[in-house]
């Protein structure tokens, strides 16, 4: 019986088959594609219909954009003091920048043993769920808010503005926090408990260790945060520091000339601190 052989494909092109033409759908349409797309044009409509609806008060859009762009010139072309000096400014600097320290290392140390609590290979999952719940309650209300809230018992001032930077940066660190220690590769952890390892020998001998640099990310992220916070305090809680002289010159003296020596200060805080939060991490990875 004669046997026939049936041709297949020649491959040319070093044994890689030819191209199909044709449409290749890349993404396939989900519940959850359809649920983002329609949010986002909900979204964007919603931002024009405000645009068109919004009483502009008379200020035609192109003399507002032109009179901006000139208090921009004068803010940061045309710094010059007028009710401080220099050693003045410093001084407010400084303790707008002490309300920030202030605040992350209180927001830091309650936040490290909370991570912990928090972390699913460290604790149990109804105590790290629990944790992890609260503090995204607390999260979800804005700083300003919870200083408003401690400013009802402790008066407008600095003590508010600490115990609301404070709690509000507990929240946020015990949730970083807890994530890092979380990406802890678990057999490690089963290897020293298999060796008769406590919980605090796992903690201080392999948790911390693997998550330091990590941690000194998050604590100078919350630091910086917590740095522009203070500014806003200093005027909306009466904290006092740079925050309430800026804000006495945009709103009583509207003197552009100081405000713009106030934003220089600022942005050579703010570069001062990114510095020493590379310089930390660079020698703990070293």
């Amino acid at each position: 019986m004669a046997m026939t052989k049936t041709a297949g494909p020649v491959l040319t092109n070093g044994g890689v088959p030819p191209f199909q033409e044709g449409r290749i759908k890349i993404r396939v349409l989900s519940k959850a594609n359809i649920a983002i797309r329609l949010t986002m044009l909900i979204l964007a409509v919603l931002t024009i219909v405000g645009f068109a609806t919004f009483n502009y008060q008379g200020v035609h859009l192109l003399k507002g954009l032109m009179s901006t762009l000139a208090n921009f010139k004068t803010i940061f072309f045309q710094p010059q003091f007028a009710h401080f000096t220099l050693l003045e400014a410093i001084y407010q600097l400084f303790i707008t920048l002490s309300l920030g320290v202030l605040t992350t290392l209180i927001g830091a140390i309650i936040a490290l043993f909370l991570g912990m609590l928090a972390a699913e290979n460290l604790s149990n999952k109804t105590v790290s769920n629990s944790i992890k719940g609260f503090v995204a309650v607390i999260r979800a209300v804005p700083t300003v808010l919870w200083v408003l809230i401690f400013a009802v018992s402790a008066g407008l001032g600095s003590v508010a503005a600490v115990i609301g930077m404070s709690f509000h940066s507990i929240s946020y660190l015990t949730k970083a926090y807890s994530e890092s220690f979380e990406e802890l590769n678990q057999g490690t952890i089963e290897a020293l408990e298999g060796c008769g390892a406590s919980w605090w020998q796992i903690v201080c001998q392999a948790v911390l260790p693997s998550s330091l640099t990590s941690l000194i990310s998050w604590t100078f992220i919350r630091f910086e945060i917590n740095f522009g916070v203070s500014v806003a305090m200093g005027a909306a809680a009466g904290a006092g520091g740079i925050g309430y002289d800026m804000f006495m010159d945009s709103a009583f003296y509207y003197n552009l000339h100081e405000m713009g020596v106030i934003t220089y200060l600022i942005l050579i805080v703010a570069m001062l601190l990114e510095f020493m939060s590379i310089k930390i991490k660079n020698k703990v990875r070293a």
